[in-house]
């Protein structure tokens, strides 16, 4: 019985045993599919990837690698080509006719440029000019008038240089103007002169109490006396202008070697100077410093009126030099006329106030007392005093109350100029009353006290 038992026990456990291997067997093909499934795509991928790189991560054969190279160098030559070709072909076009004409256009022309072209055509009453490639130019109307006289002179094929004047004519023409354009190119010569210090031998065509006026390009310009060498300035003794206008007329038909100092278009004016312009190099200047070297503000000396005129007067203080004295610092009165003072040829005694830019400024009455210093102790602020009325100005009256001191009567105490020259006469005494003084800076007003003072 226990042997039967036992032969049960060891059948039960084969099968159990034959169950759990089948199971086991199943479990272990089920596990196996997934990891193969995953490592056929896996290679798959790779596979692909590895194809698509296989220039770059793999080694290939070296046939495959010639034929590569081939490949790639065949494309390179080919773009080059291309190039080559495409710049060829640009280098041939420019060189064409329109190539050239393309390459040097400029912007199309604009009202008040100056263009140049051929004339291509004249009739009784136009000019047409080529503009190529802008457009066909013509000067008609009012412009074929101007320039009659020019015209004259042109022939089909002549080049021509004219001014815009409008751009959207009618006709679909540029049209332009041969006058404006001359002037705009004389007026351009008259900077270049300048520029440059061009000496010109010019006509004097007329005079006037001024100076000359002297003819250039068509343009008339005026030449002030006062830019005339001494050779040619008027020496006149008295200063009398109509008799410096008689010798400045003794020049007329005569020319005069000047430069053109100023040139201003838009008002036509031109100014010539004979004396020309000075530069920091020129011996002349070179020369003119030495000799102002020698002298200082402060000194003295006497001196020759070599000139009189309505600012002041000119004294030689040696050869080749001149000093100003201004009108203002010959007297400390009130000098209105240098002329009833001096004459030419008379000595004077001079101070040298001021050098400027080789110029040496001159006075005679600081060499004189100055009558503030005493006067500050005879005036103040509130005093009447009397004054004679010496001159007439837009701020009023002036009136001197000795000589040297002179002070203001405003006009605003009269309410207009015109009610002022009617309460005060000039040469007649009133009485005032001082409003302001200050010796030190040469200043008085006066108050009018409405009381004439017979005298």
């Amino acid at each position: 019985m226990f042997k039967k038992l036992k032969e049960k026990l060891a059948h039960k456990s084969e099968a159990e045993a034959d169950t759990t291997n089948k199971e086991a067997v199943k479990e272990s093909e089920k596990s196996a599919e997934k990891p193969v499934e995953k490592k056929t795509k896996k290679a798959i991928a790779e596979k692909e990837r590895t194809a698509e790189t296989a220039d770059e991560t793999s080694p290939e054969p070296e046939k495959v690698r010639r034929i590569r190279k081939a490949r790639d160098t065949s494309v390179a030559e080919s773009k080059t080509a291309d190039t080559i070709a495409a710049l060829a072909a640009a280098n041939a076009k420019k060189n064409t006719p329109m190539g050239k004409l393309m390459e040097g256009m400029k912007n199309p022309p604009a009202e008040d440029d100056i263009v140049e072209g051929p004339v291509i055509n004249i009739e009784k009453a136009a000019v047409y000019i080529d503009l190529a490639p802008f457009g066909t130019g013509i000067i008609y109307g009012r412009e074929f008038i101007a320039a009659r006289d020019i015209i004259k002179k042109i022939n089909v094929g002549d080049t021509v240089a004219a001014k815009v004047v409008d751009t959207n004519n009618k006709d679909g023409y540029i049209e332009l103007s041969l006058k404006e354009a001359r002037q705009a190119m004389i007026w351009s010569e008259a900077e270049a002169a300048i520029t440059a210090h061009t000496t010109l031998e010019l006509p004097i065509i007329e005079a006037n109490k001024g100076g000359l006026i002297i003819t250039w390009q068509g343009i008339n310009g005026f030449l002030p006396a006062s830019q005339l060498k001494a050779e040619h300035y008027p020496r006149i003794a008295d200063g009398d202008k109509d008799k410096i206008l008689e010798e400045l007329r003794k020049m007329i038909g005569t020319k005069i070697a000047v430069t053109i100092i100023t040139a201003l278009p838009k008002e036509g004016k031109l100014i010539f100077s004979e004396k020309g312009p000075v530069t920091a190099n020129s011996a002349e200047i070179k020369d003119k410093e030495q000799i102002v070297g020698k002298y200082k503000i402060g000194d003295a000396f006497e001196g020759v009126v070599t000139g009189i005129v309505d600012f002041g007067v000119f004294v030689k203080i040696e050869d080749g030099l001149e000093g100003l004295v201004h009108k203002s610092e010959i007297d400390w009165s009130l000098v209105e006329d240098p002329r009833l003072l001096f004459k030419v040829g008379q000595k004077v005694k001079v101070k040298i106030i001021d050098i400027k830019e080789n110029k040496i400024s001159l006075s005679i009455k600081a060499l004189k007392e100055n009558p503030w210093t005493e006067a500050v102790k005879k005036y103040k602020k509130g005093l009447v005093v009397d004054g004679v009325i010496i001159k007439f100005n837009k701020h009023g009256a002036l009136a001197s109350i000795e000589e040297g001191i002179a002070g203001l009567v405003h006009v605003s105490e009269f309410g207009s100029e015109e009610k002022l020259r009617k309460a005060l006469e000039l040469g007649k005494t009133y009485t005032f009353k001082i409003t302001l003084f200050d010796a030190k800076e040469q200043k008085m007003a006066l108050g009018f006290v409405n009381k004439e003072i017979k005298k």
